[in-house]
Order: C-alpha cells, then structure tokens, then sequence
C-alpha cells in the first residue's frame, strides 16, 4: 500500500496526516502546537515550525513504522523568512495576520502608476498589510541592516519544503500571495518588487516556481518523493475537492470565501484576491477579519458558552426580530474600513438575548456572503469549513440566507488532506479531480435551506445597516 503524507503548518500547530495513496483512507495522524502569536506583530521562528513538524511526524509514526512514498506541505500564506548568504534565516518570520505593515501597503499602492488598478492587473490583488511584498517594504524600513543582508526571501511553506529537499521551490498557489508573482502571467514581477528598494538581487533571491505536478525533490529522511505543496487555502481547496461553480465558506476567528475559476481575476477594488490554485486554476478569495470571533464575544456579553449561545440563536426567528448586528468589531477588511466599529440597530424594549445571538450569527455570514458575491461562483456547491461549521446555527443561517444546499465536509483538518492529495497525485501522476474523486472527498453532511425564510429580505435588511455604517 502505497502511502502519502500530508503536512498542515498553520499559524497555531503543525499537523501531519498519513493516508493510503490509492483511496485516501487515513492511517494516522500527529499534531505540535506553534508559539502563539498577537498581532499587530505577529512573528515566529522558522525552526519553531521544524520541531513542531518533527513532533508531529513522531506522534503519527513517520517515517517509521510509516515510511511514505510522497509528502507534501501546506502552509499558511503570505509570512516572510528572509534568508542570509550562509542560508540561515535572518530574523523571526512576520506572519500573515502581522499588520505592522499597512503603512507600506498604502504607500506601495501609490507609488505604482495607476494605483490599486494597476496593481490587481500586474499580480491579481491590490496589496494590504497581510502580503508579503509589503513585509518586505516595512523590513527595508524599519530594519535596515537586516533588509541588506538578504539573499533569499521564502514563504513558510517554501522553507519547510527546502528543509526536505535542500532546494529553494515554491508552487504558483502560494507565489500568488505574496504580491509580486502573477497569476495571469505565470511569471515574478520583478518590477513591482524595486518599488519596495534595491539592494537585493531578485533573480537569485526567488525560489523557483514549480508545476503542479512538479516535484520538489526528495525527503532523504524517508526517501519519499517530495510534492511542490501551497498555501493553506489552496492545499484546502484541493482536501474539498473544489469544482469550478462550488463555493467554499470558512468561519473561524476570520471569514473566507473563495471558489476555483479557469480564468484569472483582478479586482481594483481590492475585495478579491486573484490567486492561483495548486492544481493549474485560479482562486480568488475574499477575506473577512470578523468572523466567529463576533459570537464569542457576544456569548461573552450574554455571559453563555458557544454552545448555549447557539442554541439562543436556533430560538431566535429568521430575521432575529429587526435585530441587525454589523460585526466590524475590530475594524474590517471586506469592505476595507480598518477603523470601523461593530453597530447594533434595530434595538427595541423586547428584544431578548436570543435576537441578539441570531443577529451576531447573521451578521457574520451576511457580511462574508456580501463579499463573496464578487467572487462570481456558479451554481455548484456550497461548502462550509472551519470551526463555525461545527456550528448548528453556522450551519443553518448560512442554509437560509443562501439559499442552497450546504455540504459540512466529513474531513476537518482539509489542509493536511489537500497537501496528501497533492503528494498522491506527483507521485502517481494522477489528475487531481480525479484523484479526488476516488478519495471521496466533498462528501459529508448536508444541510437544506428552509424554503420558508426569505434569506434575500435578510441579507437586504444587512446590507442597509453595513451601508448606514458608512
């Protein structure tokens, strides 16, 4: 029995998944936890992910008794490990939810001729704090020393990867994040990063971009073959067997919406993210900052657990009474208000705590699905991901005010099976849909809307209050 590993390094843990190459049956599985993190700086050390990956791969027995075939690595997106001549990193990584970098984002805009449309034209999304071409902008600026020192500039997932192999490779998924490879030209805009400053030689300083189906290299350590990996959501996309036309809705502390096109995105304003897939597709996402982190503080305010808090909303009526929640509580990034505040309207004498809980859940999908209509999906499915989709009143909510049926995956941790998927299909040389196909993913629990509430007078009544805002 062929078998595959499938590595998840997240901001919060590494998590390591073996599974049977053929059918995508799970053999086991490890998990290490990573230094917690608190923006506005958010950084951790590279050889933190190392030991945590170790960790993980002894807790699920690789490479023995598990000795895999392939592996490949998903990681989160966008960090930046800077790199010296001598191949050490430099300093901690800053990570994708780092927001010291806003100021160079908003200055690397207006230095582009053409601004925020040229920018979504020439690498498929307009920069923000979270990209790492403006990490790379705020290290010239604020650590100078460091920023003249580098040699080689890697994403998280990049360096796992060279700590396998020894080579420095990425995949055109994670590349897309970093905002200056672009995904409509399959090539660096090297341009676009002279805006950040010179000093560095970026033909040399890039890892090269590899194919879907290209590998790596090999895992001496296992003498496995070793897949190109990708960013989270792409490494997600695959676990899910994403389609053209389907949707994917992630609930945790933030929001995400994303689908698989054929075509390239370039959104000037700034709400999508024109990524590329791992599979030879594009993925343009939308991102909201506000997600189930809005329910736990109002369980907190009605002084419940999330579980009570849900079963509030479930007794609350669609529509939570006219209760309306904005949930911009920590300023918002789709729609870009960063100084926004949560509002609540609607409040009258007998509105009771279960309104309130079903207008927190409503607000927080209202606003991700107002989002997500730039993505321009189809008809296809639509799943539901991360910790919300544990959810009923998630689960629910998200039914009715879309209107269509929702599918919960049976798999949770979809990174790590999107990243063995890919190990598989490099390994066989198989097409990823129908790789997916024979590993059953997309499958889980199904959750129909309810054809008496009119989901579209709810999103309506949303999209006043958040225009209110304004």
């Amino acid at each position: 029995m062929p078998l595959v590993v499938g590595v998840d390094s997240s901001t919060s843990a590494c998590k390591v998944q073996v599974r049977d190459a053929d059918t995508g049956a799970l053999v086991a599985s490890g998990r290490a936890a990573h230094p917690a993190t608190t923006p506005p700086r958010s950084e951790q050390h590279p050889r933190d992910w190392q030991e945590a990956f170790a960790l993980a791969c002894a807790e699920a027995g690789v490479p023995d008794p598990h000795r895999p075939d392939a592996i490949a690595v998903g990681g989160q997106q966008h960090g930046l490990v800077v790199l010296g001549a001598d191949g050490e990193v430099l300093r901690p990584a800053k990570l994708w939810n780092d927001t010291e970098s806003a100021a160079d984002a908003e200055a690397l805009v207006a230095e582009l001729p053409g601004g925020a449309a040229a920018w979504a034209a020439a690498s498929g999304s307009v920069p923000v704090a979270s990209f790492t071409i403006t990490k790379l902008a705020w290290l010239r600026r604020c650590e100078p020393d460091t920023y003249r020192r580098i040699a080689a500039v890697l994403l998280p997932h990049d360096w796992l990867t060279s700590q396998l192999t020894g080579d420095r490779t990425t995949d055109r998924g994670d590349a897309s994040g970093t905002g200056y490879w672009s995904p409509s030209e399959e090539r660096y805009r090297v341009d676009l990063l002279d805006l950040v400053g010179d000093g560095i030689d970026w033909d040399t300083a890039l890892p090269n971009v590899l194919g879907p189906l290209e590998g790596a290299g090999q895992w001496a350590d296992a003498g496995a073959v070793v897949g190109p990996g990708t960013g989270d959501n792409m490494a997600a996309a695959l676990g899910l067997g994403l389609r053209p036309g389907d949707l994917a809705l992630s609930l945790g502390t933030s929001g995400t919406a994303y689908a698989v096109s054929d075509r390239p995105s370039a959104d000037p304003t700034g709400i999508v993210a024109g990524f590329a897939d791992a599979s030879g597709r594009f993925l343009p996402l939308v991102c909201t900052l506000n997600a189930t982190k809005v329910t736990d503080t109002v369980a907190r305010l009605l002084r419940v657990d999330t579980d009570e808090l849900d079963q509030l909303a479930l007794e609350a009526p669609p529509g939570a009474g006219g209760l309306v929640l904005v949930p911009h509580l920590d300023g918002e990034r789709t729609p870009n208000r960063p100084g926004a505040a949560g509002t609540l309207t609607g409040l009258r004498t007998d509105a009771n705590p279960a309104q309130l809980a079903r207008a927190a859940v409503e607000g927080v999908v209202a606003n991700l699905l107002a989002g997500a209509e730039a993505l321009g999906a189809g008809a296809g499915r639509v799943f539901l991901i991360g910790g919300g989709a544990h959810s009923a009143a998630y689960r629910r909510v998200v039914a009715d005010l879309t209107g269509r049926t929702v599918v919960v995956p049976r798999e949770d941790e979809l990174v790590a099976c999107g990243a063995a998927l890919q190990a598989a299909a490099v390994l066989q040389g198989v097409a990823f849909d129908e790789l997916a196909e024979a590993w059953g993913l997309g499958a889980g629990e199904v959750i129909e809307p309810d054809p008496t509430v009119d989901g579209a007078a709810i999103r309506a009544a949303y999209a006043t209050a958040a225009d209110r805002e304004s």
